[in-house]
């Protein structure tokens, strides 16, 4: 009988076994589209925004689109490199080959972990091993001083790589010219810095807490600013002294020497519009500059355009500057070595200031570092070896006591005498300081201030476009230490003469201003000569690391420094480790469901 029975299956045709096809990802819905779309929009902004500047890494909205476009490379790599294994372990199952479908579940798993692991580029090894970075010989978070300032201790560090866009040295054009530095950007950094610095939200209420508390210091008043009472503002203009960078007769930089940083005239019109605007000093009480040097045209002109009245101070009498002299202050160096030199005083502008605002530009230098005790060098009539006026006098020689080599001329090593304590702890200079501002815009590489770029994080081959602030001198040169020594160890440590010739001197000064009413060097401390030993100037420590750079109050461990900073101090750069290894994670558990899925269906 040929015909087959109501009901009965025809046999099937024997074909060659294959397992099921890799199913193919399908968005149901308009919501499951919007994962990747994002990741590839995150991705595409992301690059189109760090690519031309790569400190914008660590913008809030950088860092907001970077785990989003890291998630979508990861699920793009994830799938092209371990679909082919996942489909070649679900054939193994199907055949009942258990072990080679293992083996190729592992290629899988191991594949999706190198994505992870390789989508986190050539900061890899600093993000895992960011527990010891910067480490140095120095003990850190072991603070020593006393803490000084409103908020004792605290240092504030404002970042804006918008504020500055020089193109140096592919331009002719210098760090001063033009649009390079965004005014409104640096007026907006010193504004934070004034408010972060008492934790005050408006300006008027930071600068009444500031002059309030050094008043009530100094004075035993609790008041604030007077009208009438004066202004210094104590600039770094060592480039421009009688053989730097200014031409004497005309005041116009020097060829060649046009690009070198001073305390930039930017940082100077920002605070210049704080003391005018919101405290209502008069410009006429306000008294700017360096007096042991020239004040060039090019700062003058952005300056004076807009302050016409304020007083700008010049190492000899110049058109529209105000000329320095001596007054009857003197100064005395606490060491035999200035016995029967001639008597330094300081200059009228110092002497008769009610507040002096300290404002440096960060530099690298012979001696290791130039920040906000160095820039008192130029707080004198004479030059720190003797020179006043282009004649050369017997003072007592400042360099002799600076770090260098014991073959060169100053002393290495720690627990000496450094004459940088006397001017930072005077009674009528570094104790008449209401605060110190930081230039740290274009940092200097040594003392001529030729400006390089830094390339740590979170700079990334960009300037440093910063401000520092604090009302602790010891405070502030020692987080200033902590950075130049970050980016440019060799100069902090050894100055011209090789990594670690100075022998830690650089920071010499840092202890014996911290412990000044017991210094390591056993020196009295006395510049006024009334026989009264200096206090404590303020406190030092070193931070933790140098991604973290945390210090004992940020820490809660101690009573030593509080950095605060415009970015988390705990912020890695973008496609960090924890971000991405969760990503991992959810790749390798996808990967064991859609196996343990493949086995269930085997077994019905």
């Amino acid at each position: 009988m040929h015909g087959r029975f109501h009901g009965e299956r025809c046999p099937k045709k024997r074909v060659a076994q294959r397992g099921p096809p890799v199913p193919r990802m399908h968005f149901r819905s308009r919501a499951g589209i919007l994962l990747p779309l994002c990741g590839l929009l995150s991705l595409i902004w992301f690059l189109v925004r760090v690519v031309p500047k790569p400190s914008r890494a660590m913008y809030p909205c950088m860092s907001a689109a970077a785990p989003m476009a890291s998630s979508f490379v990861v699920w793009l790599l994830g799938l092209a490199g371990s679909a082919l294994a996942v489909g070649r372990a679900r054939r193994q199952v199907y055949q009942s080959r258990y072990a080679t479908a293992a083996v190729c579940l592992g290629l899988a798993v191991a594949s999706a972990w190198f994505c992870v692991v390789g989508v986190m580029g050539p900061n890899a090894s600093i993000m895992v091993l960011s527990a010891g970075a910067g480490l140095t010989d120095d003990p850190v978070n072991e603070p020593i001083g006393t803490a000084r300032g409103y908020k004792p201790g605290r240092v504030v560090w404002i970042f804006d790589p918008d504020a500055t866009d020089w193109d140096w040295p592919l331009t002719t054009e210098f760090w001063w010219q033009g649009n390079h530095t965004d005014q409104l950007a640096v007026d907006e950094m010193v504004s934070k810095a004034i408010r972060w610095l008492t934790g005050k939200q408006t300006e008027k209420a930071a600068w009444d807490a500031l002059l309030r508390h050094f008043n009530r210091k100094r004075r035993k008043r609790n008041i604030g600013y007077l009208p009438g009472e004066r202004f210094f503002i104590k600039m770094n203009l060592a480039n421009c002294n009688i053989t730097g960078s200014s031409n004497p007769s005309s005041r116009e930089l020097r060829d060649g020497r046009e690009q070198r940083a001073d305390t930039s005239p930017h940082v100077i019109k920002a605070l210049l519009k704080q003391l005018v605007h919101v405290v209502g000093v008069n410009e006429s009480d306000i008294f700017i500059g360096d007096t042991t040097a020239y004040f060039p045209n090019q700062y003058y002109d952005i300056l004076h355009m807009e302050f016409p009245s304020v007083n700008y101070i010049d190492h000899y009498l110049a058109e529209g500057r105000h000329p320095v002299s001596e007054s009857y202050l003197p100064v005395y160096w606490s060491t035999p070595d200035a016995a029967g030199k001639e008597l330094d005083y300081l200059p009228d502008c110092i002497a008769q200031a009610d507040y002096i605002i300290n404002v440096p530009v960060m530099k690298g230098h012979a001696a290791g570092i130039t920040v906000c005790a160095k820039n008192h060098y130029g707080s004198l009539i004479r030059s720190p070896v003797g020179t006043i006026w282009g004649e050369n006098y017997d003072y007592y020689n400042l360099h002799d006591n600076l770090p260098s080599p014991p073959d060169s001329y100053g002393l290495p090593g720690r627990g000496y005498y450094r004459p940088l304590v006397d001017l930072m702890g005077h009674r009528e200079l570094g104790a008449k300081t209401v605060l110190y501002l930081v230039d740290a815009l274009y940092c200097g590489y040594y003392w001529q201030g030729e400006p390089y770029r830094w390339h740590s994080p979170p700079f990334y081959g960009d300037w440093p476009s910063g401000v520092f602030a604090s009302q602790d001198p010891v405070a502030i040169d020692s987080v200033g230490y902590d950075f130049l020594k970050m980016e440019w160890p060799a100069i902090v440590s050894g100055g011209l003469w090789g990594a670690g010739s100075l022998e830690g001197a650089a920071q010499d000064y840092i202890h014996e201003a911290a412990l000044a009413d017991s210094p390591p060097s056993d020196t009295f401390y006395d510049p006024e000569g009334d026989g009264i030993r200096m206090e404590s100037l303020g406190v030092h420590e070193h931070w933790n690391n140098e991604t973290e750079k945390q210090y004992s109050r940020n820490l809660g461990t101690g009573e030593g420094i509080e950095l605060i900073s415009s970015e988390p101090m705990t912020k890695e750069p973008p496609c960090s480790v924890p971000a991405v290894s969760y990503i991992g994670c959810a790749a390798i558990m996808f990967y064991l469901v859609c196996f343990h899925s493949i086995l269930m269906k085997k077994q019905s």
